[in-house]
């Protein structure tokens, strides 16, 4: 028997579990240089806390799908929700890197239950023909969570700097983190639907990843994915950085360019569901992606002046925040009773392009400077339209049929 769910109050319910779970990752680039300072470490170290957390998170994208679609949404949310609230909290209060690394990682296993079980929770009670909107616009939560958790981290950060005496302020932001968690957790285990009694209880996870891969839509777009998510990932893994370092500013006042920036991500998130409905949708994914690295390269290699280079990343940064979000609704076309196995698969793209763009920029940073991790941003940019042109090849059906 389908148990009857009033739609809106679950679909806010699950975006605010997913908006608490991505501040989770969206709020530690502003605290890179107050935890390197802190913790006598470079920036270029700090930053390979995101490494960790993308690296978890691509692990645990790899099993949700799969185990949500064989056992429940519920138990899985649940689940991932309390892994990640537990090891947050636990940051705020972590002596050294080394454990700040290993709770990153947690949190990423966690946190990255999240968004593909959302997908299929979703794709349960939303009809086909409203399911892209829907998805769509459940992952400009991400945009939502990068225009006001970094900012709120920064000054959260900053008063904390001054509660506790000119030092270690990111322990409160960690803190606070904690507390969104603790209620978006509350909230879910209240609301969060109880399924039906009669689901079949069978992990069928080669069988499920081995019928998607055989479809040509995964085989292409998940490359796609990756590559465009390296350059994503890294102008969000260290530009608040950059703007620190290079224009001198505190914290709390980086919040404000930082805000500006991220909230063109929550813009180039809704566009995703018009360019995942478009007869022209891999024209636009290649076109998007290579005009956002081009910027990106901008931001970060010309001495442009504070605003002007918060100008230029805030289009940079709307533009690379298209693709993911119409590849995942994409993915539902072709997924089947499978979709949250094939979020899992385009999360795995996701997390990838994360953990390999914060290395990369780490590495290229230590080495080059900040300019360095322009060039990465145009380069995987070409690199993903490029990969895009095989997926126009491949996927010339008109779009949104099945």
């Amino acid at each position: 028997m389908e148990v009857r769910i009033n739609k809106a109050w679950f679909y806010a319910v699950l975006a605010f579990a997913v908006f608490g779970t991505q501040n989770s990752v969206m709020m530690v680039p502003p605290l890179l240089v107050e935890v390197a300072t802190y913790l006598e470490i470079s920036v270029a170290v700090a930053g390979q806390m995101a490494t960790a957390t993308f690296a978890a998170w691509a692990v645990a994208v790899l099993t949700v799908g799969p185990l949500s679609d064989s056992f429940g949404r519920r138990p899985v949310a649940l689940t991932g929700m309390a892994l990640t609230l537990t090891s947050v909290v636990a940051s705020a209060f972590a002596p050294n890197i080394e454990t700040l690394l290993a709770l990153r990682f947690l949190t990423g296993f966690g946190g990255g239950t999240l968004p593909p079980n959302a997908v299929g929770a979703l794709s349960d009670v939303i009809s086909p023909a409203r399911r892209a909107q829907a998805v769509s616009g459940m992952l400009v939560i991400n945009g939502v969570a990068a225009a006001v958790s970094a900012p709120l981290a920064a000054l959260l950060a900053d008063a904390g700097n001054i509660l506790l005496d000119g030092s270690g302020g990111w322990r409160i932001a960690f803190l606070a983190g904690g507390l969104l968690l603790a209620t978006a957790f509350t909230a879910s285990w209240v609301w969060f639907p109880r399924e039906r009694r009669d689901r079949v209880r069978n992990w069928e996870f080669l069988s499920r990843y081995r019928e998607l891969i055989s479809r040509r839509y995964f085989r292409v777009a998940v490359p796609v994915g990756i590559s465009q998510r390296i350059a994503y990932w890294s102008m969000t893994s260290f530009f608040a950085a950059y703007l620190i370092n290079t224009y001198s500013l505190d914290v709390g006042f980086a919040a404000l360019p930082l805000g500006i920036v991220a909230s063109a991500q929550v813009v180039g998130s809704y566009c995703a569901a018009f360019v995942a409905t478009s007869r022209s949708r891999a024209v636009l994914l290649a076109g998007v992606s290579v005009a956002g690295g081009a910027l990106g390269l901008v931001s970060f290699g010309f001495p442009l002046g504070l605003w002007t280079t918060v100008a230029v990343a805030m289009v940079s940064s709307g533009l690379l925040s298209v693709p993911i979000p119409a590849l995942v609704a994409i993915s539902t076309e072709y997924s089947g009773e499978s979709k949250a196995t094939g979020a899992s698969l385009m999360g795995l793209s996701n997390q990838s392009g994360g953990m390999f763009g914060a290395g990369i920029s780490g590495v290229i940073l230590a080495s080059s400077g900040y300019a360095g991790i322009g060039y990465l941003l145009l380069a995987a940019s070409v690199l993903s339209a490029a990969l895009t042109g095989l997926f126009g090849r491949q996927f010339g059906e008109v779009a949104g049929r099945t």
